[in-house]
């Protein structure tokens, strides 16, 4: 029980790191049916520029508390991501919003790649090892251990969780978002501005990826300029699993997707007889794809964005 149990605290905590990762897939389809996959790469930017922020603030400020520096760090990490979300989709995306789907999914991965290869220049290709800021220690939980980092990583993810949904449902940028999502021609004609709402949702969504980049960085302890393709790639697949275009739908389909690999990881070993390990953990993600797609293609939750007249 003790094994389970740790396995569904780092499911739980990856879980939710995909989920965060996932809605900045999901509001973006919903609102322009847009799969951005230069979505991870916005995440390694953000998990860079904290370490360089740390770097910069524990050499100026020596004797500041850890978790100051995590916090300040991370709230430059989401306004340079935003601002590089702001960028990408005026140059690359708003450019072809009508051309054919397959154009701005090709400009998609060719922008994933340029972004990989600026951020190998600016940071060079070594892994970085990413500075840890709170107390080492873990508590015991019912003979399962968690640390501060963790407990850290799921209540900022709490917070941000709600504080979106409070965004989406209860303000007037998210009434905009969701009339644009419903149908982007009527919306205009109501006095909602589609390309402003565009560019929000891209901003909401690299604030997220940031989030969820310094999270990553800070549990595994390393960062570099790779990082973001798996973490994107899976969180994609977290999207689809919950239902592309829904926002609890991404939520449920990370965290589902967290608890699968982490259950998966601790128990295939015994499964298969020692064949597979735990470093087989990737394999997880993408079954999962192939069976809801061949299931299920529209997800555990649907899609609730409608049809476009």
């Amino acid at each position: 029980m003790e094994v389970l149990l740790q396995q569904i605290i780092n499911g739980l905590v990856l879980g939710s790191m995909y989920a965060l990762i996932a809605l900045g897939y999901t509001m973006v389809y919903g609102i322009i049916q847009l799969i951005n996959f230069a979505h991870g790469e916005v995440l390694m930017v953000g998990a860079l520029t904290a370490w360089s922020v740390i770097g910069m603030m524990q050499a100026a400020m020596p004797g500041a508390p850890g978790w100051v520096i995590l916090i300040l760090a991370m709230l430059i990490a989401c306004v340079v991501a935003a601002a590089l979300n702001f960028v990408i989709e005026k140059v690359a995306y708003r450019p072809l919003r009508n051309s054919p789907r397959l154009a701005p999914l090709i400009t998609a991965i060719g922008m994933s790649i340029l972004l990989q290869t600026l951020a190998m220049i600016i940071w060079k290709p070594n892994y970085k090892p990413f500075p840890t800021l709170l107390p080492s220690a873990p508590f015991n939980v019912g003979g399962a251990y968690i640390t501060p980092t963790q407990i850290m990583i799921l209540s900022v993810t709490a917070v941000s969780l709600a504080l979106l949904m409070y965004l989406v449902h209860y303000t007037k940028i998210g009434r905009a978002m969701r009339a644009t999502a419903e149908n982007p021609r009527v919306a205009g004609l109501m006095g909602v501005k589609p390309d402003v709402v565009i560019s929000a949702t891209f901003i909401i969504g690299a604030v997220l990826a940031a989030i969820a980049g310094v999270m990553y960085a800070s549990n595994y302890g390393t960062a570099q300029h790779t990082m973001g393709f798996l973490p994107g790639l899976k969180a994609f697949t977290a999207a689809v699993f919950g239902g592309i275009g829904n926002l609890g739908g991404a939520v449920l389909g990370g965290l589902l997707l967290g608890l699968i690999e982490a259950i998966g990881s601790g128990y295939i070993g015994t499964l298969t007889g020692g064949l597979l390990g735990s470093h087989y953990t990737d394999i997880f993600a993408f079954i999962v794809l192939i069976i809801v797609l061949t299931l299920r293609p529209s997800g555990l939750l649907g899609e609730r964005v409608a049809d476009r007249a």
